[in-house]
């Protein structure tokens, strides 16, 4: 099954490179089919089959021979070692555990998609998270739905402490797409994780642009480094292993 649900996802990894192609440049995403992103040909079947026409094609594309981006396997890949994850942690769903299942699915292509967007375009599209927020929402209501006012509540305070930061930084840090998404991720995971995944967000978020700068990749006033990818990042791990890390780390400090 595990087999399954990761070659199910290599398959989704495709349609959500679509998806993250084409909500930022307000294209249709379902009615036209894929092209190439350079000589603009549709392509065939045998062309879209994840991670083997890539390799088969020897990343080119077979009219024009440009080079493709590595995004496109890597978000197949990413979204199929994800949805094979989400079955590995999936047996500790009680109530509907099938429709919980899948919600879940849906969640994690909801944060792969904001990934992705954001680390391509630097945009988190508003639509991908009013459907994530009303995924989160539907979760709660079937699985805990004694726990959605403390949630809405975990949602509503880091959405106004990333709106404090964009007014004291004046947007120079982060947008409102980043405050948006920290409503998800508060409706998402609650108290205290939601706490410990932003946290962790700025982490490896400063790690990364540390790292980045002294290898002068990025320059310091210059270059931005969208957040959006830490946010998602932070939020996959929280969501998978939050409450076993807490755990840990409370036994590591004796409480």
């Amino acid at each position: 099954m595990i087999y399954f649900f990761i070659i199910l996802g290599l398959f989704v990894g495709s349609f959500l490179n679509l998806v993250i192609d084409r909500l930022p440049k307000k294209q249709t995403i379902i009615r036209d089919r894929s092209k190439c992103d350079f000589c603009n040909r549709k392509l065939e079947w045998f062309e879209l089959i994840p991670l083997v026409s890539f390799i088969i094609q020897k990343r080119k594309c077979r009219h024009c021979y440009r080079k493709l981006s590595f995004y496109y396997p890597f978000t197949e890949l990413t979204t199929g070692v994800l949805f094979g994850l989400t079955f590995l942690t999936g047996n500790s769903l009680y109530v509907i555990p099938y429709v919980l299942f899948a919600i879940s699915l849906v969640i994690v292509s909801c944060l792969i998609i904001i990934f992705f967007t954001d680390l391509k375009y630097g945009i988190i599209p508003n639509q991908v998270i009013l459907f994530a927020s009303s995924i989160a929402l539907l979760y709660l209501t079937l699985n805990t739905p004694y726990l959605i006012l403390q949630h809405l509540l975990s949602a509503l305070f880091i959405f106004l402490f990333f709106l404090l930061l964009i007014l004291v930084t004046r947007g120079r840090g982060m947008g409102m797409g980043d405050a948006k998404f920290a409503f998800f991720i508060g409706l998402l995971l609650g108290f205290p994780l939601t706490i410990f995944s932003i946290y962790l967000a700025f982490l490896t978020g400063a790690l990364v642009s540390i790292i980045l700068i002294l290898l002068g990749i990025k320059k310091l006033k210059k270059d931005t480094i969208p957040f959006g990818p830490f946010l998602a990042g932070s939020t996959l791990l929280t969501y998978f292993y939050g409450n076993e890390i807490l755990k840990l780390l409370l036994k590591l400090l004796n409480l």
